[in-house]
């Protein structure tokens, strides 16, 4: 076998070698990442389900009729 065949083939196998590990480094990567967002996505911060549009009105709507009581207690 000549040396240039060698070294093609040589140049080759160290490429391919080159692309597959960063092949994996970017899949590693982008594991971790989609991991830290399902972590957020499903963490016990929002296991709650979230409020309905009437109960978010009546919590709106509480303050307000507590300040216009104690307003027309002091007139």
């Amino acid at each position: 076998m000549k040396h240039s065949t060698f070294a093609a083939i040589l140049l080759f196998l160290a490429s391919a070698v080159g692309a597959l590990t960063a092949a994996w480094l970017y899949i590693r990567r982008r594991e971790k990442e989609l991991d830290e967002y399902e972590q957020l996505l499903f963490s016990e911060d929002f296991a709650e389900e979230p409020a309905s549009a009437e109960e978010v009105a009546m919590a709106e709507e509480a303050p307000m009729a507590e300040e216009s009581a104690e307003a027309t207690e002091q007139e």
